[in-house]
């Protein structure tokens, strides 16, 4: 992915297990950044709140630029949800036997660029 086209945010080593965030991922990668947000905010996984953030984030880094870019103008050109570290856990058994537990973490990225004119 090329961060440099485009306005970016990374939220790194959240909590979740990137597999329950990347369906919720896919729904908003190429839309409209103000349909991602309302997309995001009706859904009511765990994974939307965490993407939402990242998404407004890197929606406040475009519009703070020199450029004046508005909300209307930027659509979602990227997001991934990567694999982070993860824990191991103990989870004991019967007759005093232990299994491990993995606790997943992820890292989001989101970048936002702006909509390419036609004409004129």
């Amino acid at each position: 992915m090329d961060t440099k086209k485009g306005y970016y945010a990374i939220a790194k080593y959240l909590m979740v297990s990137p597999s329950k965030v990347r369906p919720v991922a896919d729904l908003v990668r190429g839309k409209s950044y103000t349909e991602a947000v309302a997309i995001l905010e009706a859904m009511p996984q765990k994974g939307s709140n965490l993407i939402l953030k990242v998404l407004k984030s890197a929606g406040a880094n475009a519009l703070n630029t020199n450029k004046k870019l508005d909300e209307d103008s930027l659509f979602v050109a990227a997001c991934m949800v990567d694999d982070g570290p993860r824990l191991k856990r103990v989870w004991a058994r019967s007759h005093g036997k232990r299994d491990i537990l993995l606790r997943r973490m992820s890292h989001i990225t989101v970048v936002v660029d702006e909509k390419v004119k036609v004409g004129k």
